[in-house]
């Protein structure tokens, strides 16, 4: 079985953001990492892997530094590793990434799509649902859980007060949540083998793809304005009346009903 898991290069988490204004994208020129939520999905893969045979192979879009990221995932313990990297390759649509990924997966081959339900940095949790139409495959959702025999996916989906188990015939896509496993964290040993297992790297010319051909993928960012910088907080002291005014606080800003 051939699992293909999409990873990004995304900026740490733990540090501050910031957007280009230029572009409308995230600033990429800080510190970046494998997103974290990947992590989650490829360690449910390698489980996925391990239990049913087969390999794990990640795959990845982006600038020449998220070869980093394919390196950790490699660490963790995917088999190989594809970059699809080009001057000419997508920002920040949803639309043109999934054409150009959907290509290379088809390229690649495939049983399995994994992915996360939304990535760090763009958060549009879109992705996945255009590859499962582009692929012609079903896709399963906000994935909490899950497991494979033979031919068919089994997975949970937790929805509130309700859970929901779906299952799809072999091959799909998959989006899960960060539920789904505890992110691998590779040790020396990992970080050692990685180095020794192959990568390869995919142009738009490789796949078929052109610039022109990913044009007007559907979405325009026609503006970028900073976050309003955080008010000061609203001290309350405790009179006899803190319990009333606590109450008064939270309906005022619509929390809870008068």
């Amino acid at each position: 079985m051939r699992t293909i898991v999409l990873v990004k290069h995304v900026p740490d988490t733990e540090l501050p953001r910031h957007l280009d204004t230029a572009t409308g994208a995230i600033d990429m020129s800080g510190d970046n990492v494998l997103d974290e939520i990947n992590s989650r999905a490829l360690t449910w893969a390698l489980e996925v892997r391990n239990a049913a045979g087969g390999e794990v192979i990640a795959v990845t879009m982006g600038p020449k530094a998220a070869t980093e990221s394919l390196r950790a995932a490699l660490a963790i313990g995917a088999n190989e590793a594809v970059h699809i990297i080009d001057d000419a390759q997508p920002g920040p649509d949803a639309i043109a990434s999934s054409a150009v990924l959907a290509a290379a997966i088809k390229q690649i081959g495939f049983d399995l799509v994994v992915a996360g339900d939304a990535s760090t940095d763009g958060s549009t949790g879109a992705v996945p649902a255009m590859l499962a139409e582009r692929l012609g495959v079903p896709h399963l959702t906000y994935v909490t859980a899950a497991s494979v025999a033979g031919q068919t996916i089994t997975a949970t989906r937790d929805g509130g007060d309700v859970s929901y188990e779906l299952t799809a015939d072999l091959p799909a896509v998959v989006s899960v949540t960060e539920k789904i496993a505890e992110p691998k964290v590779p040790g020396f040993k990992g970080i050692m083998t990685a180095k020794r297992k192959p990568r390869r790297t995919l142009q738009l010319s490789d796949l078929g793809l052109d610039a022109s051909s990913l044009a007007g993928g559907g979405w325009t960012i026609t503006s970028v304005t900073p976050k309003p910088p955080r008010g000061k907080g609203h001290t309350i002291t405790d009179d006899g009346t803190a319990a009333q005014q606590i109450t008064d606080y939270l309906a005022n800003l619509q929390i809870i009903g008068k």
